[in-house]
């Protein structure tokens, strides 16, 4: 079993687009209440949830009967703010078969930078998990253009757990953890199940132009950097089965773990 370094509390979870969608980009409606019901479950054993939740483009793609994922950022924007109503709906109606509220919170990357605008996210979350209420988070992508992307709410998940003092980050992608390689394109690639240091892994993850490196893991690993630097420990884990979640609470050897 994996030993946390601190009592873990209060948890931000991040989720991927492909982690809540079929194939065809429309959303997974099963993995979603799946999600939802970890969730719930990890507030009845007394923990503090944050979801931040990829997704919205994808859901407006579908509610508008689009083929193709949008290319022009105009276009995105305007599949995101259809889409963030429809993602809202479903995780909430979810949300609250497992009886919980839900409160939908859109944020930029100003946040970082204006200390107003950040003691006032900070002094909202804190009221919401006081409310008992989960908050589920996005950039905000109808207002948001690519100079100030997160980068697919990456670091935006970090972010919010150093705003909010989290004590486990949790960052669900396509893959079981960060490989020694692409394991998409190198069958002998072999995944690190733990990370001692973070700056012996900083340079396997190289950007490209797709902004992802090795397996995917150049945005995460920049994330798991700034959530290290905070004390906060960080698992990264594949969201094909969200039972993961439990499993990686509970302290089980799965994905990749950075220390503090």
């Amino acid at each position: 079993m994996r030993k946390f370094s601190r009592e873990i509390k209060k948890v931000v979870i991040k989720v991927g687009s492909s982690s809540i969608t079929h194939d065809n980009g429309k959303i997974n409606l099963q993995k979603i209440d799946e999600l939802c019901f970890e969730i719930a479950n990890l507030k009845n054993r007394g923990y503090d949830v944050v979801l931040v939740s990829s997704g919205a483009i994808a859901a407006g793609r579908a509610k508008l009967n689009l083929r193709e994922r949008p290319k022009e950022t105009s276009d995105k924007q305007a599949a995101a703010a259809v889409g963030q109503v429809a993602l809202t709906n479903i995780y909430d109606r979810s949300l609250v078969s497992y009886g919980y509220n839900s409160a939908q919170v859109l944020l930029t990357r100003t946040i970082e930078k204006d200390d107003e605008m950040r003691i006032n996210a900070k002094n909202t979350f804190e009221k919401l998990l006081a409310m008992n209420v989960i908050p589920i988070i996005n950039e905000n992508d109808t207002i948001s253009t690519y100079e100030i992307k997160f980068g697919d709410n990456d670091t935006l998940s970090a972010v919010i757990a150093r705003m909010i003092e989290a004590d486990l980050l949790i960052m669900l992608t396509d893959i079981e953890g960060l490989y020694t390689d692409d394991p998409r394109k190198n069958p002998e690639a072999k995944i690190i199940h733990e990370v001692e240091k973070i700056e012996d892994v900083q340079g396997m993850a190289k950007e490209t132009d797709s902004n992802l490196g090795t397996g995917g893991m150049y945005t995460k690993i920049k994330a798991a950097k700034l959530a290290i630097e905070k004390d906060i420990e960080v698992v990264i884990g594949s969201g094909e089965q969200m039972k993961i979640i439990r499993d990686i609470v509970k302290g089980e050897e799965i994905g990749t773990y950075f220390k503090c």
